[in-house]
């Protein structure tokens, strides 16, 4: 049985240049939990753990907001 590896490649439409207002957010859930936010589904990224910290950091690198507090809308 073979299963698929995810790499953060699959993700880059995650650190493209934001738009106005920024549709993806890294958001800080508690103390070391961090999620890629979607602002248009109003629900969290499904980002492999094993990835998650390189899509991160490119993210950051372009300049995708972060947020501590919930960043989507009300359900």
């Amino acid at each position: 049985m073979s299963r698929r590896t995810e790499t953060p490649a699959v993700h880059s439409y995650l650190w493209q240049v934001p738009t106005v207002p920024p549709r993806w957010v890294v958001w800080h859930v508690r103390e070391g939990e961090v999620l890629v936010f979607d602002r248009e589904l109003n629900i969290p990224v499904d980002v492999d753990d094993a990835a998650l910290a390189e899509v991160v950091r490119r993210m950051r690198e372009a300049g995708a907001p972060e947020s501590h507090d919930y960043p989507g809308r009300p359900c």
